[in-house]
C-alpha cells in the first residue's frame, strides 16, 4: 500500500511540475485542442464550479477528482442532459455507472457525447450552402478504478479515450488523470485533494474532408492530401481543499477552495460554499476568478466565473440508498449560460 501511495504521490508532484511550468501562459492560448474534456457534463459537481476536488464524491469524481470514486458505497448510477450555451444549440449527455469491488476498490465508466445539431454545408462555390448537412460529435469514454488506501488516504486513475468526428474528418486519442484524496479530523471534516486532468499524446485530423481535387499544371487532374497541424490536450492540474461546519443537528455548511494550473490559459482561484439540510436538501454556488474575468471584453473565458446548483433526494430504502435530482447553472457573457439537470440512483 505504501508503494501504491508513492506512485499516486510522485504522479501528482511530477504533474504539478510539469503543468505549471507553462501555467498562464496566455500566449499559448487557443494553441490545444479537444477543449471538451474541461467541461464538466455532471450537474451536482458543476453547481460548485469545479471547486469541490477535495471533496467531490462519488461517480461524478471522474470529472473533478477520481480519488472520490473511493467512497462509492456499493453501486451508483447518474445521467445528466445540459443544455450548454443556452441558445447556441449545443447539447450534452453524459451516462455513468460505478460499482464497488472488493472491500476497498471501485470501478467506474462513463460515457460524454456532445452534439453541435445540423450544420449546413458549404464550398467555396456555394458559400450560402444548399448542399445538405452534416452533424459534428465529440464522445469520450472514461474507464477509471479508485481505492481506500487507508482510514483517509484515497486515489484512482481514468484513462480517457477521445473521438472528435466532423463529417468527414476525424481525431482519436487518449489522455490519463490521477487524483489523490486525504480526510482529516474526529468527523473527517478536513479534506484535501490534488488532480492532475488531461495528460496525453498529441491528437491531429485525418480523412477524405483533408483532400482536394486539384488540376495541375500539365493539364492532368488529382488529388492532394492535405496535412493537419497535431494539438495539444489542455493538460491541467486542481489543488483543493474543504472544511465541513455542523451548524445545528441535520445542518451542515460546506467551504471549499481550489487553485487550477491550466496548460492553455489563465490560472484559476475559486471559493465555494454548500448548505446541507440532512441528506435531503443541498443548495451551493461558486465562483471562479481569473485574470480580466470580470470584463467582457479583455476576459478569455466565456463564463462569467459564478455557478450554482441544488440537489433534492428522496430515501429508497432503510440502508441509505437514494433517489437524487441535480441541477446547476453556468452564467455566460453571451449565448445565455448553461443549464444541467441529472439524476443519480445510488443503491447501498
Amino acid at each position: 500500500m505504501k508503494n501504491i501511495y508513492r506512485i499516486f504521490t510522485i504522479t501528482a508532484l511530477a504533474g504539478l511540475t510539469l503543468t505549471t511550468a507553462n501555467a498562464g501562459n496566455k500566449e499559448r492560448t487557443a494553441q490545444n485542442g479537444g477543449n471538451e474534456l474541461l467541461i464538466n457534463p455532471w450537474a451536482r459537481s458543476s453547481g460548485w464550479g469545479g471547486i469541490n476536488t477535495a471533496s467531490v464524491r462519488g461517480l461524478e469524481s471522474i470529472n473533478g477528482n477520481i480519488g472520490g470514486l473511493a467512497f462509492t458505497k456499493k453501486t451508483e448510477v447518474i445521467f445528466a442532459n445540459t443544455n450548454y450555451l443556452q441558445s447556441a444549440d449545443i447539447s450534452i449527455n453524459n451516462f455513468g455507472f460505478a460499482q464497488k469491488v472488493g472491500e476497498s476498490g471501485v470501478i467506474a465508466a462513463s460515457v460524454f457525447s456532445m452534439n453541435f445539431g445540423d450544420i449546413p454545408i458549404t464550398r467555396e462555390d456555394q458559400p450560402e450552402g444548399g448542399l445538405g448537412t452534416y452533424a459534428p460529435q465529440f464522445i469520450t469514454i472514461n474507464l477509471a478504478y479508485s481505492k481506500e488506501f487507508s482510514n483517509s488516504i484515497y486515489g484512482g486513475i481514468v484513462v480517457k479515450a477521445i473521438n472528435e468526428n466532423i463529417a468527414n474528418v476525424k481525431a482519436s486519442g487518449f489522455a490519463l488523470d490521477a487524483g489523490i484524496q486525504y480526510v482529516a479530523g474526529s468527523r473527517d471534516q478536513l479534506k484535501f485533494g490534488i488532480a492532475l486532468r488531461n495528460v496525453g499524446p498529441k491528437m491531429s485530423f485525418s480523412g477524405d474532408g483533408l483532400s482536394k481535387r486539384v488540376i495541375f499544371d500539365n493539364g492532368v487532374p488529382g488529388t492532394i492530401q492535405q496535412r493537419s497541424q497535431a494539438f495539444e490536450l489542455p493538460s491541467l492540474m486542481n489543488i483543493g481543499a474543504s472544511y465541513d461546519f455542523e451548524l445545528a443537528e441535520n445542518h451542515r455548511l460546506t467551504m471549499a477552495g481550489n487553485f487550477t494550473s491550466n496548460s492553455f490559459t489563465n490560472d484559476q482561484f475559486g471559493l465555494g460554499l454548500e448548505y446541507g439540510f440532512g441528506t435531503y436538501l443541498m443548495v451551493r454556488g461558486g465562483y471562479n476568478y481569473e485574470s480580466d474575468i470580470e470584463s467582457q471584453v479583455n476576459t478569455l473565458n466565456m463564463f462569467t466565473g459564478l455557478s450554482a446548483g441544488a440537489t433534492v433526494e428522496i430515501p429508497l430504502s432503510d440502508k441509505g440508498s437514494n433517489f437524487g435530482i441535480d441541477y446547476s447553472y453556468r452564467p455566460t457573457y453571451v449565448f445565455g449560460g448553461s443549464h444541467t439537470i441529472g439524476v443519480r440512483i445510488d443503491l447501498n
